[in-house]
């Protein structure tokens, strides 16, 4: 949202307006599937979706290309009655297709190389013999209004109606915000249980749940919210449930992440699991200082998979102030999103209050992560 007032509120009533009718005409209602050996059962569906946001970080496309691909899946797999033996060809040609509608030409994997490389047991000849039967299926339409694009344009409205929505997150502009609610509609697009929803009532669950935390008046901008839409109450009450038990179980099943707290002369540095931090108490006497028990709101990955194991705290260099730990890692969503709200100089980085570059620097003799600029507590 570069140029936010009245016309740019026009704007994104209208692209809002545009994508719930287009969803209205692609949109089927997901009927659950007895799981036999002649279909695709809906825990198959949820491993290759699964399966599908790996590929598009391991190849390193836009978010918008797996919840097309994803969409398409869905899309075909509503439509016909699809052998579970099929499903990874189903599942990579649907990747292709996405990637084909959305990237820049020079992003495009070669289809050789995405056969090859993704592990699909398809060969190039097969799917693009089945891409031709999911464009025929499908009618050769692919332009679809996904969550995500519903989660675009629902996220600027907020934006623009509450300003104050991100006091509560000073580090964070509305482009790194965003990056975080991608990171986990795109977890919740793997869960077959939210296929009973359309992806704007997804979307606008996320958002109502995310304001939520932020601002005191969440529920009369949700309502708005929800009449711009044109949606039931009740789904959106019942959608909400759903996707906060969902991502509460993508909290708790995070890797354990480590962080480092440093203390001076009394106690050594330690590694503590999930902000639970455990003290060391050191043999030298000195000032005791209080706990941080900060804990990361956003899930990273795997930040403290570098160091479980410390040497004793003679390798480390002691200094008499806390160090700073960056309130969020780098996101490769931030690149792509940033654009939509004017912010291609943000130098801000976005994913936890853990996120500390413990990556060792090249030829460092200290095992111990590198230390940040030091603020005088």
């Amino acid at each position: 949202m570069k140029f936010p007032g009245p016309l740019e509120n026009q704007r994104l009533s209208f692209l809002l307006e545009k994508a719930i009718s287009r969803e209205a005409q692609m949109w089927k209602v997901n009927l659950p599937k007895m799981p036999t050996n002649q279909n695709v059962s809906p825990s198959q569906r949820d491993e290759v979706i699964q399966w599908l946001a790996k590929l598009k970080y391991q190849f390193n496309l836009y978010p918008e290309t797996f919840a097309l691909a994803s969409t398409l899946v869905d899309r075909f797999l509503a439509t016909v009655k699809a052998h579970p033996k099929y499903l990874s060809c189903i599942a990579i040609s649907c990747f292709f297709l996405a990637a084909k509608t959305v990237e820049e030409d020079e992003r495009i994997p070669v289809l050789k190389v995405l056969a090859r490389d993704s592990f699909c047991g398809c060969s190039s000849s097969e799917i693009l013999r089945m891409e031709r039967i999911i464009l025929d299926k499908l009618n050769w339409d692919l332009h679809t209004a996904t969550p995500l694009d519903f989660l675009h344009i629902f996220h600027a409205i907020a934006v623009s109606a509450r300003p104050q929505l991100l006091f509560s997150l000073p580090k964070l502009s509305p482009s790194q915000h965003l990056s975080v609610l991608t990171k986990q509609l795109l977890h919740c697009m793997a869960c077959n249980q939210l296929l009973q929803f359309k992806g704007s009532m997804l979307a606008l669950a996320m958002v109502s749940l995310e304001m939520e935390k932020l601002i005191p008046d969440w529920l009369p901008l949700t309502i708005e919210l929800l009449q711009k839409a044109q949606m039931e109450s009740s789904q959106l009450i019942h959608c909400r449930e759903l996707v906060a038990h969902h991502l509460s179980t993508l909290q708790s099943s995070l890797p354990l992440n480590s962080v480092y707290v440093y203390r001076p002369l009394k106690h050594t540095l330690v590694t503590c699991d999930k902000g639970v931090f455990r003290l060391h108490p050191s043999s030298v006497p000195g000032p005791d200082f209080s706990k941080d028990n900060s804990k990361p709101e956003v899930p990273v990955r795997g930040t403290a998979a570098f160091y479980h194991h410390l040497p004793a705290a003679g390798g480390c260099k002691h200094t008499s102030a806390k160090r700073k730990v960056e309130e969020m890692e780098v996101d490769d969503f931030y690149d792509g999103i940033k654009r939509l709200y004017n912010e291609d100089n943000a130098s801000e980085n976005v994913g936890s209050v853990c996120g500390t570059d413990l990556s060792r620097q090249e030829g460092h003799p200290s095992p111990c992560p590198p230390l940040q600029p030091v603020s005088v507590m």
